[in-house]
């Protein structure tokens, strides 16, 4: 087997004039690929031979009629033995594909795919849609090849947070759209936090009535939002009703994606609270909190919340409230999880509460990390009760992890490797790697967050330490929190192209995995789109500004991951930036009422965006 990795300008000629890198730019890149001399060439009539005994494969074949239609390539019902596609189940399934992985099949007359199941059906109709050229041609013609292909890891998941800002129908439609076409198979649905509850819950109508919705604020979430006004009214917001979500739950299968649900409990829930107060300690009227501030963080993983937005694990009425949720809740999803938090759940209010200080003396429960494990004990046995495993938040470990419950990984790995020690499924989700809603490029350009994630870090994502047990590790995902993300667009640009890097460490064989290679194929993924008209990221391409002192002193370097560029630079207010100097080594930066000017070139054309940080900023980096 071979990988053709091309010289660089060669491959950017192609992006412009050829079809072929196409064949060469498959993400997340497949297990095994031989390329041959032959090529398929579509001609006007075309077969497709796919007449099998299954309503999912079935569906998979009728979205690939679709997909060439939209190419101009007319389909023949007379069958033929030439210029066709063949896609067919195993009659006897091979072993190593599994349950979704393909073989794939380009000849000179025929293009042959095969599965054991009909999610290997759909991976392998992403990757020949992958192998398409992105604009239309009067001819379409695809290198020959043979492809074996399937997942390093079960669960291969992105999550969208829907609370911070709300997306439509039509708008979660479109994320699913994307996730799938990069073999994501599972799409975490964060449904409930203090700024909104989003699914409809029959029993408990106040829940939307009254938690979907918050007053309006525009601008960053923090202290510059202003509380509810008496008597605003609550106007931004909504929810899904049950049927919308039955018709995203199918929406979604038929892309061979499980939904899992969280509804965050016993933390994040201010606007649950809202609408039923009487669930928390202190049983204060509350308001849906429309991203103002209401905690203090002071490090290393230390809070306070300044207003109370968590359930109260000594009430008996919060476990009748939790079963009502997790009874219509695992009637709508029929995957094998519910995902119920368990993060970030303040116990100050606990521990000042006298009533729920005389509960855990009663209840010989020591302190209000034994409490919390209570709480999430008892959420596991009526989730296991409705059929469902639970899965939380790394902070579920905390004073005991609950019989059969998964550990969701955030906090770096560590929780995660604990909890596959104990024997418990893991799903790593670390923020360090994993976290899209981070600063992704240079802060002058980018929206500016607590912390940063770099395509290339994400791609160095390994979701198995070494101290881990590998066998409990079931995969990993990638979370889009929205605080700073209020439309789909710019969900799009927040999510990729790190995600194609997270992608890739799911699914493709860890000695497969090459940054430079990557990169390479992730530049012509750009291309697709911008042909779609789709949002994403190249801040890969800018360069890397990294400062430091070095006695009185102020030194930067510039890098960037783009094979054969350059790094042009000013230091003297002068502009363009292509007139200064190129970037050979590190370099000082005089004091004086100046800015750095830097932009990358590759064959004397600019790439990415010029950045403009004045020495003042630069000073305040070096500092860190």
């Amino acid at each position: 087997m071979k990988y053709i990795k091309l010289p660089t300008l060669l491959i950017l000629f192609l992006f412009q004039t050829n079809t072929f890198f196409a064949q060469h730019s498959i993400i997340p890149i497949p297990v095994s690929y031989t390329v041959t001399d032959a090529s398929f060439t579509f001609q006007n009539e075309l077969y497709l031979s796919g007449n099998i005994n299954d309503d999912q494969a079935t569906t998979h074949i009728n979205q690939l009629r679709e997909f060439l239609a939209t190419k101009g390539i007319a389909l023949i019902d007379k069958k033929s033995k030439k210029n066709c596609i063949k896609i067919s189940l195993n009659k006897k399934a091979d072993v190593t594909l599994g349950n979704e992985g393909y073989s794939l099949e380009v000849i000179e007359d025929n293009i042959v795919l095969s599965a054991n199941k009909a999610a290997g059906i759909f991976n392998g109709v992403q990757t020949l849609k992958q192998l398409f050229p992105e604009k239309k041609t009067d001819t379409i013609s695809i290198s020959g090849c043979s492809i074996t292909d399937y997942p390093r890891f079960k669960w291969r998941g992105l999550m969208l947070d829907v609370s911070r800002h709300f997306f439509t129908v039509d708008e979660v439609k479109a994320y699913l759209d994307q996730m799938s076409a990069y073999k994501f198979n599972v799409f975490h649905w964060h449904l409930t936090d203090d700024q909104g509850w989003r699914i409809e819950i029959k029993s408990l109508p106040k829940l939307t009535e009254i938690g979907a919705w918050r007053v309006e604020r525009y601008g960053r979430f923090g202290e510059n939002r202003e509380n509810p006004k008496p008597d605003e009214k609550a106007t931004y917001g909504g929810f899904y009703t049950q049927e919308q979500i039955k018709d995203i739950v199918n929406y979604a299968a038929a892309r061979n994606i499980t939904i899992v649900p969280e509804i965050d409990i016993p933390g994040h829930s201010m606007a649950a609270l809202a609408a039923y107060p009487d669930l928390s300690v202190k049983k204060e009227p509350k308001f849906v909190a429309p991203g103002i501030k209401f905690s203090e963080w002071y490090g290393g993983g230390k809070f306070k919340m300044l207003i109370e937005n968590t359930l109260n694990p000594t009430d008996e009425k919060v476990y009748e409230f939790v079963d009502k949720v997790f009874t219509e809740v695992a009637a709508l999803f029929p995957g094998e999880y519910i995902h119920m938090g368990g993060d970030e759940a303040y116990h100050g209010y606990w521990e000042e509460n006298k009533e729920v200080q005389k509960f855990m003396k009663k209840n010989k429960i020591k302190d209000t990390h034994e409490l919390q494990s209570y709480f999430v004990k008892r959420v596991e046995k009526i989730i296991s009760s409705k059929g469902k495993k639970i899965i939380g938040w790394d902070e579920i470990l905390e004073g005991g992890l609950a019989k059969g419950a998964a550990v969701m990984s955030w906090r770096g790995m560590k929780g995660g490797v604990e909890a596959s020690k104990m024997e418990h499924e893991v799903v790593m989700s670390p923020t360090t790697y994993a976290y899209l809603d981070y600063t992704q490029g240079d802060r002058s350009v980018e929206t500016n967050i607590y912390a940063s994630l770099s395509l290339e870090k994400a791609y160095s994502f390994e979701p198995i330490p070494e101290e881990a047990n590998a066998e409990y590790i079931i995969g990993g995902q990638a979370n889009l929190w929205t605080e700073e993300i209020p439309n789909l667009p710019f969900a799009f640009y927040m999510t990729y192209p790190r995600a194609f890097a997270i992608s890739e460490s799911l699914w493709s064989p860890k000695d497969k995995k090459d940054l430079d290679n990557f990169i390479t194929r992730t530049m012509h993924h750009f291309s697709r789109f911008d042909n779609a008209k789709l949002n994403i990221s190249k801040a890969v391409y800018d360069p890397i500004v990294s400062v430091a002192n070095d006695g009185n002193k102020l030194i930067c370097e510039l890098k960037n991951s783009i094979p054969n560029s350059e790094i042009y630079y000013t230091i003297n207010n002068t502009y363009p930036v292509q007139f200064g100097e190129k970037y050979t080594g590190s370099f000082e930066i005089p004091k004086g009422n100046l800015s750095l000017r830097t932009r990358t070139f590759v064959n004397g054309e600019p790439i990415g965006r010029e950045l403009l940080i004045h020495r003042e900023d630069l000073v305040k980096r070096a500092g860190k």
